[in-house]
Protein backbone atom coordinates (compact mmCIF):
# COMPACT_ATOMS: atom_id res chain seq x y z
CA UNK A 1 0.00 0.00 0.00
CA UNK A 2 0.83 3.47 -0.52
CA UNK A 3 2.76 5.42 2.09
CA UNK A 4 1.25 9.10 2.41
CA UNK A 5 5.32 9.92 2.38
CA UNK A 6 5.40 8.53 -0.89
CA UNK A 7 3.06 11.22 -2.53
CA UNK A 8 5.87 12.90 -4.36
CA UNK A 9 6.68 9.60 -6.31
CA UNK A 10 3.24 9.23 -7.35
CA UNK A 11 2.07 12.92 -8.27
CA UNK A 12 0.44 12.05 -12.10
CA UNK A 13 -1.39 8.98 -10.50
CA UNK A 14 -3.65 7.23 -7.78
CA UNK A 15 -2.54 4.22 -5.82
CA UNK A 16 -4.29 1.17 -5.84
CA UNK A 17 -5.32 -2.70 -4.52
CA UNK A 18 -6.19 -4.66 -6.97
CA UNK A 19 -9.68 -6.68 -5.70
CA UNK A 20 -10.69 -9.81 -7.81
CA UNK A 21 -8.07 -8.64 -10.82
CA UNK A 22 -9.83 -4.94 -10.93
CA UNK A 23 -7.68 -2.03 -9.58
CA UNK A 24 -9.52 -0.36 -7.51
CA UNK A 25 -8.26 3.31 -6.18
CA UNK A 26 -6.97 3.42 -2.58
CA UNK A 27 -6.74 6.47 -1.11
CA UNK A 28 -8.14 9.57 0.47
CA UNK A 29 -11.54 11.81 -0.55
CA UNK A 30 -8.65 14.85 -1.16
CA UNK A 31 -6.22 12.97 -3.10
CA UNK A 32 -8.89 11.66 -5.22
CA UNK A 33 -10.87 14.89 -5.95
CA UNK A 34 -7.64 16.38 -7.08
CA UNK A 35 -6.52 13.74 -9.44
CA UNK A 36 -9.72 13.74 -10.85
CA UNK A 37 -10.62 17.32 -11.29
CA UNK A 38 -7.22 18.36 -12.17
CA UNK A 39 -6.12 19.37 -16.37
CA UNK A 40 -5.51 16.44 -18.78
CA UNK A 41 -7.34 14.10 -21.07
CA UNK A 42 -10.67 13.22 -20.02
CA UNK A 43 -11.27 10.53 -17.23
CA UNK A 44 -13.80 7.67 -17.16
CA UNK A 45 -14.85 7.08 -13.44
CA UNK A 46 -17.01 4.50 -11.97
CA UNK A 47 -17.63 3.22 -8.65
CA UNK A 48 -17.66 -0.88 -7.47
CA UNK A 49 -19.50 -2.33 -4.80
CA UNK A 50 -20.50 -6.16 -3.52
CA UNK A 51 -23.14 -6.07 -6.36
CA UNK A 52 -21.17 -4.53 -9.70
CA UNK A 53 -18.45 -6.95 -8.50
CA UNK A 54 -21.48 -9.94 -9.00
CA UNK A 55 -22.23 -8.03 -12.28
CA UNK A 56 -19.17 -7.81 -13.53
CA UNK A 57 -18.58 -11.65 -12.67
CA UNK A 58 -21.61 -12.43 -15.04
CA UNK A 59 -21.35 -9.68 -17.64
CA UNK A 60 -18.29 -9.85 -19.70
CA UNK A 61 -19.27 -5.91 -21.75
CA UNK A 62 -19.20 -4.76 -18.37
CA UNK A 63 -16.07 -6.28 -17.43
CA UNK A 64 -14.66 -4.50 -19.91
CA UNK A 65 -16.15 -1.21 -19.47
CA UNK A 66 -14.79 -1.09 -16.15
CA UNK A 67 -11.04 -2.01 -17.52
CA UNK A 68 -11.28 0.88 -19.83
CA UNK A 69 -12.37 3.48 -17.08
CA UNK A 70 -9.36 5.64 -15.99
CA UNK A 71 -10.40 5.16 -12.24
CA UNK A 72 -12.47 2.47 -10.36
CA UNK A 73 -13.53 3.68 -6.70
CA UNK A 74 -14.68 1.49 -3.73
CA UNK A 75 -18.24 2.13 -2.43
CA UNK A 76 -19.39 0.00 0.03
CA UNK A 77 -18.49 -2.50 2.99
CA UNK A 78 -18.34 -5.78 0.29
CA UNK A 79 -15.23 -4.44 -1.43
CA UNK A 80 -13.79 -3.48 1.95
CA UNK A 81 -14.28 -7.03 3.34
CA UNK A 82 -12.88 -8.19 -0.13
CA UNK A 83 -10.10 -6.00 0.57
CA UNK A 84 -9.20 -7.33 3.89
CA UNK A 85 -9.15 -11.37 2.34
CA UNK A 86 -6.15 -10.42 0.90
CA UNK A 87 -4.81 -8.66 4.23
CA UNK A 88 -5.59 -5.04 2.73
CA UNK A 89 -6.90 -1.91 4.02
CA UNK A 90 -8.10 0.93 1.67
CA UNK A 91 -7.20 4.29 2.78
CA UNK A 92 -11.10 5.19 2.56
CA UNK A 93 -14.80 4.40 1.11
CA UNK A 94 -15.33 6.55 -1.77
CA UNK A 95 -19.06 6.00 -1.42
CA UNK A 96 -20.64 7.72 -4.49
CA UNK A 97 -23.22 9.17 -2.13
CA UNK A 98 -20.45 11.26 0.07
CA UNK A 99 -17.51 10.85 -2.25
CA UNK A 100 -19.74 13.02 -5.22
CA UNK A 101 -21.20 15.84 -3.19
CA UNK A 102 -17.61 16.30 -1.97
CA UNK A 103 -16.02 16.52 -5.26
CA UNK A 104 -18.45 18.96 -6.54
CA UNK A 105 -17.49 21.16 -3.49
CA UNK A 106 -14.02 21.21 -5.08
CA UNK A 107 -15.37 21.94 -8.74
CA UNK A 108 -17.20 24.70 -7.38
CA UNK A 109 -13.92 26.04 -5.61
CA UNK A 110 -12.16 25.53 -9.12
CA UNK A 111 -15.02 27.27 -11.11
CA UNK A 112 -16.08 23.95 -12.77
CA UNK A 113 -19.09 23.11 -14.22
CA UNK A 114 -21.50 20.03 -13.77
CA UNK A 115 -24.51 18.48 -16.20
CA UNK A 116 -26.65 15.92 -14.50
CA UNK A 117 -27.65 13.47 -17.22
CA UNK A 118 -30.30 10.04 -15.42
CA UNK A 119 -33.20 9.31 -13.04
CA UNK A 120 -36.90 9.63 -14.08
CA UNK A 121 -38.25 13.46 -15.43
CA UNK A 122 -37.27 16.08 -12.33
CA UNK A 123 -35.10 14.00 -10.29
CA UNK A 124 -31.99 15.17 -12.06
CA UNK A 125 -32.95 19.26 -11.94
CA UNK A 126 -33.77 18.50 -7.97
CA UNK A 127 -30.65 16.56 -7.50
CA UNK A 128 -28.90 19.46 -8.95
CA UNK A 129 -30.57 21.60 -6.92
CA UNK A 130 -29.66 19.91 -3.88
CA UNK A 131 -25.75 19.94 -5.19
CA UNK A 132 -25.97 23.72 -5.60
CA UNK A 133 -27.41 24.68 -2.44
CA UNK A 134 -24.56 22.64 -0.83
CA UNK A 135 -21.70 23.86 -2.88
CA UNK A 136 -22.07 27.41 -3.26
CA UNK A 137 -20.82 28.97 -6.47
CA UNK A 138 -21.12 25.49 -8.67
CA UNK A 139 -22.28 26.11 -11.89
CA UNK A 140 -24.97 23.77 -13.14
CA UNK A 141 -24.75 23.62 -16.78
CA UNK A 142 -27.80 21.31 -17.48
CA UNK A 143 -29.75 18.46 -16.62
CA UNK A 144 -31.55 15.99 -19.05
CA UNK A 145 -33.72 12.78 -17.71
CA UNK A 146 -32.92 8.86 -18.21
CA UNK A 147 -35.87 7.94 -19.84
CA UNK A 148 -37.18 10.02 -23.17
CA UNK A 149 -33.91 11.79 -22.69
CA UNK A 150 -31.55 8.62 -23.03
CA UNK A 151 -33.67 7.54 -25.70
CA UNK A 152 -31.42 9.26 -28.65
CA UNK A 153 -28.17 9.08 -27.69
CA UNK A 154 -26.88 11.22 -30.29
CA UNK A 155 -29.29 13.92 -28.79
CA UNK A 156 -28.07 13.54 -25.32
CA UNK A 157 -24.39 14.37 -26.12
CA UNK A 158 -25.05 17.27 -28.46
CA UNK A 159 -27.14 18.51 -25.40
CA UNK A 160 -24.43 17.76 -23.04
CA UNK A 161 -21.38 18.92 -25.12
CA UNK A 162 -23.78 22.14 -25.84
CA UNK A 163 -24.05 23.36 -22.13
CA UNK A 164 -20.05 23.26 -22.36
CA UNK A 165 -20.07 20.83 -19.16
CA UNK A 166 -16.39 20.41 -17.53
CA UNK A 167 -18.30 17.11 -15.44
CA UNK A 168 -21.24 15.15 -16.71
CA UNK A 169 -22.82 12.54 -13.96
CA UNK A 170 -24.55 9.98 -15.89
CA UNK A 171 -27.32 7.94 -13.35
CA UNK A 172 -28.79 5.51 -15.26
CA UNK A 173 -27.81 2.41 -12.71
CA UNK A 174 -25.51 -0.79 -13.23
CA UNK A 175 -24.18 -1.79 -15.54
CA UNK A 176 -26.38 0.43 -17.59
CA UNK A 177 -24.55 4.13 -17.15
CA UNK A 178 -20.91 2.26 -17.19
CA UNK A 179 -22.22 0.58 -20.69
CA UNK A 180 -23.36 4.17 -21.83
CA UNK A 181 -20.23 5.82 -21.16
CA UNK A 182 -18.06 3.33 -22.03
CA UNK A 183 -20.11 3.61 -26.01
CA UNK A 184 -20.71 7.25 -25.89
CA UNK A 185 -18.41 8.83 -23.69
CA UNK A 186 -15.28 9.38 -26.01
CA UNK A 187 -18.00 11.47 -27.95
CA UNK A 188 -18.48 13.78 -24.67
CA UNK A 189 -16.07 16.98 -24.00
CA UNK A 190 -16.45 16.94 -20.63
CA UNK A 191 -13.00 16.50 -18.78
CA UNK A 192 -14.62 14.13 -16.38
CA UNK A 193 -17.42 11.49 -16.63
CA UNK A 194 -19.12 9.46 -13.88
CA UNK A 195 -21.52 7.14 -13.33
CA UNK A 196 -23.24 7.46 -9.95
CA UNK A 197 -26.08 5.21 -9.63
CA UNK A 198 -28.53 6.02 -7.37
CA UNK A 199 -26.91 9.55 -6.11
CA UNK A 200 -29.66 11.28 -7.71
CA UNK A 201 -32.62 9.65 -6.18
CA UNK A 202 -30.57 10.70 -2.88
CA UNK A 203 -30.07 14.32 -3.68
CA UNK A 204 -33.68 14.53 -4.53
CA UNK A 205 -34.71 12.64 -1.81
CA UNK A 206 -36.56 10.08 -3.39
CA UNK A 207 -34.51 7.98 -1.28
CA UNK A 208 -33.70 8.37 2.05
CA UNK A 209 -30.21 7.55 3.28
CA UNK A 210 -29.03 6.06 6.65
CA UNK A 211 -29.05 7.57 9.49
CA UNK A 212 -25.31 8.16 10.12
CA UNK A 213 -25.17 5.33 13.18
CA UNK A 214 -25.99 3.20 10.66
CA UNK A 215 -23.43 4.19 7.85
CA UNK A 216 -21.21 4.09 10.61
CA UNK A 217 -21.71 0.47 11.26
CA UNK A 218 -21.49 -0.57 7.61
CA UNK A 219 -25.01 -1.74 7.32
CA UNK A 220 -26.70 1.24 5.03
CA UNK A 221 -27.59 -1.83 2.62
CA UNK A 222 -29.69 -3.32 6.04
CA UNK A 223 -31.32 0.36 5.95
CA UNK A 224 -31.97 0.38 2.05
CA UNK A 225 -33.19 -3.77 1.61
CA UNK A 226 -35.97 -2.09 4.40
CA UNK A 227 -36.74 0.42 2.41
CA UNK A 228 -37.49 -1.16 -0.76
CA UNK A 229 -37.80 -5.05 0.20
CA UNK A 230 -38.84 -6.03 -3.19
CA UNK A 231 -36.56 -4.68 -5.49
CA UNK A 232 -33.13 -5.32 -3.83
CA UNK A 233 -33.84 -8.65 -1.52
CA UNK A 234 -32.07 -10.84 -4.35
CA UNK A 235 -29.16 -8.19 -4.54
CA UNK A 236 -28.26 -8.05 -0.63
CA UNK A 237 -29.95 -11.24 0.50
CA UNK A 238 -28.39 -13.55 -2.04
CA UNK A 239 -26.03 -11.16 -3.64
CA UNK A 240 -24.24 -10.70 -0.45
CA UNK A 241 -23.47 -13.86 0.06
CA UNK A 242 -22.57 -14.83 -3.25
CA UNK A 243 -20.15 -11.99 -3.46
CA UNK A 244 -18.11 -12.77 0.07
CA UNK A 245 -18.02 -16.34 -1.53
CA UNK A 246 -16.94 -14.96 -4.34
CA UNK A 247 -14.36 -12.92 -3.01
CA UNK A 248 -12.83 -15.79 -0.83
CA UNK A 249 -12.58 -18.22 -3.56
CA UNK A 250 -10.22 -15.36 -5.32
CA UNK A 251 -8.19 -14.80 -2.60
CA UNK A 252 -8.01 -18.37 -1.60
CA UNK A 253 -6.93 -19.03 -5.31
CA UNK A 254 -4.81 -16.11 -5.19
CA UNK A 255 -2.77 -17.94 -2.62
CA UNK A 256 -2.51 -20.80 -4.53
CA UNK A 257 -0.10 -21.85 -1.93
CA UNK A 258 1.95 -19.88 -3.83
CA UNK A 259 3.48 -17.07 -0.94
CA UNK A 260 5.68 -19.79 0.97
CA UNK A 261 6.46 -21.89 -2.22
CA UNK A 262 7.40 -18.98 -4.49
CA UNK A 263 9.27 -17.28 -1.44
CA UNK A 264 10.73 -20.72 -0.91
CA UNK A 265 12.04 -21.06 -4.45
CA UNK A 266 12.86 -17.21 -4.21
CA UNK A 267 15.39 -18.01 -1.46
CA UNK A 268 16.63 -21.17 -3.53
CA UNK A 269 17.69 -20.31 -6.54
CA UNK A 270 18.74 -16.76 -6.02
CA UNK A 271 20.97 -18.37 -3.12
CA UNK A 272 22.36 -20.93 -5.20
CA UNK A 273 23.09 -18.39 -8.26
CA UNK A 274 25.01 -15.59 -6.26
CA UNK A 275 27.19 -19.31 -4.68
CA UNK A 276 28.14 -20.38 -7.80
CA UNK A 277 28.10 -16.88 -9.92
CA UNK A 278 31.01 -15.32 -7.10
CA UNK A 279 33.51 -15.77 -9.13
CA UNK A 280 31.76 -14.13 -12.02
CA UNK A 281 31.37 -11.18 -9.37
CA UNK A 282 34.73 -10.66 -8.78
CA UNK A 283 35.47 -10.65 -12.86
CA UNK A 284 33.12 -7.88 -13.88
CA UNK A 285 33.84 -6.13 -10.70
CA UNK A 286 37.71 -5.56 -11.75
CA UNK A 287 36.65 -4.72 -15.37
CA UNK A 288 34.50 -2.10 -14.10
CA UNK A 289 37.22 -0.72 -11.93
CA UNK A 290 39.57 -0.77 -14.69
CA UNK A 291 37.09 0.44 -17.33
CA UNK A 292 36.06 3.63 -15.57
CA UNK A 293 35.88 5.94 -12.38
CA UNK A 294 33.24 5.02 -9.34
CA UNK A 295 31.87 2.20 -7.66
CA UNK A 296 31.12 -1.07 -9.32
CA UNK A 297 27.48 -1.20 -8.03
CA UNK A 298 24.90 1.35 -8.64
CA UNK A 299 21.47 1.62 -6.49
CA UNK A 300 18.26 2.79 -7.69
CA UNK A 301 15.24 3.54 -5.89
CA UNK A 302 12.80 1.37 -7.76
CA UNK A 303 8.93 1.02 -7.25
CA UNK A 304 8.14 -2.69 -5.88
CA UNK A 305 5.05 -4.20 -4.84
CA UNK A 306 2.33 -1.93 -3.54
CA UNK A 307 3.95 1.12 -4.68
CA UNK A 308 6.71 0.25 -1.72
CA UNK A 309 9.91 2.34 -2.94
CA UNK A 310 13.15 0.24 -2.44
CA UNK A 311 16.80 0.59 -3.34
CA UNK A 312 17.95 -1.66 -6.51
CA UNK A 313 21.23 -3.27 -7.03
CA UNK A 314 23.07 -3.63 -10.73
CA UNK A 315 26.69 -3.70 -11.59
CA UNK A 316 27.41 0.24 -12.79
CA UNK A 317 27.05 -0.01 -16.95
CA UNK A 318 27.47 3.89 -16.71
CA UNK A 319 29.32 6.65 -16.17
CA UNK A 320 29.08 7.77 -12.54
CA UNK A 321 26.97 11.59 -14.19
CA UNK A 322 24.45 8.97 -15.70
CA UNK A 323 21.83 10.29 -13.29
CA UNK A 324 22.20 13.97 -13.97
CA UNK A 325 22.93 13.61 -18.23
CA UNK A 326 19.12 11.65 -18.43
CA UNK A 327 17.04 14.71 -18.80
CA UNK A 328 19.10 15.67 -21.30
CA UNK A 329 18.94 12.68 -23.27
CA UNK A 330 15.09 11.59 -22.94
CA UNK A 331 14.14 12.66 -26.51
CA UNK A 332 16.44 9.92 -27.50
CA UNK A 333 14.48 7.23 -26.41
CA UNK A 334 14.47 4.29 -29.14
CA UNK A 335 10.91 3.05 -27.27
CA UNK A 336 7.58 4.72 -27.05
CA UNK A 337 5.67 5.26 -23.69
CA UNK A 338 6.96 6.41 -20.43
CA UNK A 339 9.85 3.91 -19.93
CA UNK A 340 13.45 5.22 -21.60
CA UNK A 341 15.55 2.83 -23.62
CA UNK A 342 18.30 4.17 -25.87
CA UNK A 343 19.95 1.48 -27.56
CA UNK A 344 23.06 4.28 -28.24
CA UNK A 345 23.06 5.91 -24.55
CA UNK A 346 26.24 8.12 -24.57
CA UNK A 347 26.38 7.35 -20.70
CA UNK A 348 26.95 3.39 -20.79
CA UNK A 349 31.33 2.78 -20.78
CA UNK A 350 32.64 -0.08 -22.84
CA UNK A 351 32.50 -3.01 -20.03
CA UNK A 352 29.07 -1.61 -19.55
CA UNK A 353 27.63 -2.08 -23.06
CA UNK A 354 29.27 -5.70 -23.13
CA UNK A 355 27.49 -6.41 -19.25
CA UNK A 356 23.89 -5.31 -20.96
CA UNK A 357 24.47 -7.71 -23.74
CA UNK A 358 24.93 -10.18 -21.85
CA UNK A 359 22.11 -8.75 -19.09
CA UNK A 360 25.32 -8.98 -16.61
CA UNK A 361 24.61 -6.13 -14.82
CA UNK A 362 21.16 -7.05 -13.34
CA UNK A 363 23.12 -9.96 -11.46
CA UNK A 364 23.26 -8.28 -8.30
CA UNK A 365 19.52 -7.77 -7.66
CA UNK A 366 19.84 -11.93 -6.50
CA UNK A 367 20.91 -9.75 -3.46
CA UNK A 368 17.11 -7.80 -3.81
CA UNK A 369 15.25 -11.32 -4.12
CA UNK A 370 17.21 -12.97 -1.39
CA UNK A 371 16.12 -9.98 0.73
CA UNK A 372 12.80 -9.95 -0.30
CA UNK A 373 12.04 -6.63 -2.47
CA UNK A 374 12.08 -8.71 -5.74
CA UNK A 375 11.24 -11.84 -7.00
CA UNK A 376 13.35 -14.03 -9.72
CA UNK A 377 9.60 -13.68 -12.21
CA UNK A 378 7.82 -10.74 -12.23
CA UNK A 379 7.30 -7.19 -13.61
CA UNK A 380 10.60 -5.03 -13.83
CA UNK A 381 10.12 -2.61 -11.69
CA UNK A 382 10.08 0.94 -12.65
CA UNK A 383 11.23 4.40 -11.58
CA UNK A 384 9.32 6.42 -8.86
CA UNK A 385 8.92 9.00 -12.22
CA UNK A 386 8.23 6.40 -14.74
CA UNK A 387 5.22 5.03 -11.81
CA UNK A 388 3.77 8.61 -11.71
CA UNK A 389 2.76 8.48 -15.21
CA UNK A 390 1.41 5.01 -15.87
CA UNK A 391 -1.96 4.94 -16.86
CA UNK A 392 -4.25 3.91 -14.18
CA UNK A 393 -4.89 0.14 -15.82
CA UNK A 394 -0.56 -0.55 -15.90
CA UNK A 395 -0.73 -0.01 -11.90
CA UNK A 396 -2.35 -3.48 -11.93
CA UNK A 397 1.06 -4.86 -12.19
CA UNK A 398 2.38 -3.47 -8.78
CA UNK A 399 -0.05 -6.47 -6.92
CA UNK A 400 2.90 -9.05 -7.33
CA UNK A 401 6.50 -8.22 -6.59
CA UNK A 402 8.83 -6.97 -9.63
CA UNK A 403 11.22 -9.73 -11.14
CA UNK A 404 14.63 -10.11 -12.52
CA UNK A 405 13.33 -12.12 -15.30
CA UNK A 406 9.03 -12.30 -16.61
CA UNK A 407 7.17 -12.57 -19.96
CA UNK A 408 8.52 -9.01 -21.41
CA UNK A 409 11.97 -9.89 -20.42
CA UNK A 410 11.73 -13.70 -22.68
CA UNK A 411 9.77 -11.65 -25.16
CA UNK A 412 12.38 -9.18 -26.53
CA UNK A 413 12.78 -6.74 -23.90
CA UNK A 414 13.47 -3.44 -25.26
CA UNK A 415 11.91 -4.16 -28.83
CA UNK A 416 8.57 -4.16 -26.97
CA UNK A 417 6.59 -1.45 -26.77
CA UNK A 418 5.33 0.12 -23.31
CA UNK A 419 1.83 -0.51 -23.66
CA UNK A 420 2.19 -4.28 -24.55
CA UNK A 421 4.87 -4.67 -22.00
CA UNK A 422 2.03 -3.86 -19.49
CA UNK A 423 -0.14 -6.18 -21.42
CA UNK A 424 2.02 -8.69 -20.67
CA UNK A 425 2.71 -7.74 -17.47
CA UNK A 426 -1.13 -7.81 -16.53
CA UNK A 427 -1.46 -11.16 -18.06
CA UNK A 428 1.09 -12.71 -15.55
CA UNK A 429 -0.36 -11.04 -12.82
CA UNK A 430 -3.72 -12.62 -13.42
CA UNK A 431 -2.21 -15.86 -14.46
CA UNK A 432 1.28 -16.78 -12.70
CA UNK A 433 2.10 -19.93 -11.20
CA UNK A 434 5.07 -21.94 -9.56
CA UNK A 435 5.27 -23.86 -12.94
CA UNK A 436 4.87 -20.42 -14.65
CA UNK A 437 7.68 -19.17 -13.18
CA UNK A 438 9.93 -22.27 -13.69
CA UNK A 439 9.26 -22.00 -17.34
CA UNK A 440 9.91 -18.27 -17.43
CA UNK A 441 13.54 -18.95 -15.85
CA UNK A 442 14.13 -21.63 -18.69
CA UNK A 443 13.18 -19.19 -21.43
CA UNK A 444 15.53 -16.52 -19.64
CA UNK A 445 18.88 -18.47 -20.70
CA UNK A 446 17.79 -18.71 -24.04
CA UNK A 447 16.91 -15.14 -24.10
CA UNK A 448 20.29 -14.42 -22.76
CA UNK A 449 21.96 -16.01 -25.50
CA UNK A 450 19.66 -14.79 -27.94
CA UNK A 451 20.06 -11.06 -26.81
CA UNK A 452 16.94 -9.79 -28.40
CA UNK A 453 16.55 -6.70 -26.95
CA UNK A 454 19.33 -6.16 -24.39
CA UNK A 455 20.90 -2.98 -25.01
Amino acid sequence: MYQPSQKAFYAAALPVHTIMGLPVVNATSQETAEVLLADGPQRHVAFVNAHCMNTRAKSPTYARALTRCAFVLPDGIGVEMAARMMGLRFTENLNGTDFVPFLMSMAARKGLSVFLFGGRPGVAQAAANTLARQSPGLRIAGTRDGYDGAQDPDAAIDHINASGADIVLVAMGVPTQELWLDQHGGALTARLVMGVGALFDFLAGEVKRAPAAVRRWKLEWAFRLLQEPKRLAKRYLMGNPEFLLRAGAHAVARLDRLVLSRRALDIAVSGSALLLAAPVFALIAVAIRADSKGSVFFLQTRVGKDGTPFRMMKFRSMHVDAEARRAAILAQSDREGVCFKSRNDPRVTRVGRLLRRLSFDELPQLFNVLKGDMSMVGPRPGLPEEVAAYPFRAMARLAVKPGITGIWQVSGRAEIGFEKMIDMDLAYVQSRSILLDLMLMVLTVRAVVGGRGAY
